[in-house]
């Protein structure tokens, strides 16, 4: 896992140069946000249980995927779904944090589709319910918050897609 510190450090290591202004506008930026990601993050840690619910019962509740014979229908898938949805919200709030997504592919992404799929896990409700989870999450935390922690919400499930 790397930060935004981190990432824009090593490329211009790599090519032997100095920051340009644009990669010192990236930094500025970042900085700047800091307070508004804190407190983000403080927000979701406190309401995560909350998040998760909402984002089910926006998403998946009264569905064909919680009938019996629904991919949810027993106790133990419906824990599942609401555990792997833990996940995300809580990597999501990490690469927030962070200004990176490469925990996400570190630590959920690779290889959870062909795992979900070799599961049968439906990856379109997946992909609906961190959706939803973005929608819950920016109303928490706010428009300009949920914009940039959006922003990891979208790229998990573009790595789901």
């Amino acid at each position: 896992m790397q930060d935004a510190i981190t990432a824009l450090i090593n490329s211009s290591d790599v090519q032997g140069r100095y920051l340009d202004n644009a990669g010192l506008e990236r930094l500025r930026s970042y900085f700047q946000s800091g307070e508004m990601r804190a407190k983000s993050a403080i927000a979701i840690s406190a309401n995560a249980s909350s998040l998760v619910t909402q984002a089910v019962a926006k998403s998946l509740m009264y569905t064909d995927i919680t009938a019996p014979g629904g991919n949810m229908y027993t106790c133990r898938r419906y824990a599942a779904c609401i555990r792997d949805l833990d996940y995300f919200l809580r990597y999501a709030t990490y690469a927030m944090l962070a200004g990176d997504p490469s925990i996400l592919d570190e630590r959920i992404l690779n290889g959870l589709r062909e795992t979900y799929n070799s599961l049968g896990v439906p990856i379109g409700a997946t992909i609906r319910s961190v959706q939803a989870m973005k929608d819950v999450a920016s109303d928490l935390i706010g428009t300009d918050a949920g914009k940039e922690l959006g922003v990891y919400f979208d790229y998990i499930c573009a790595g789901l897609s």
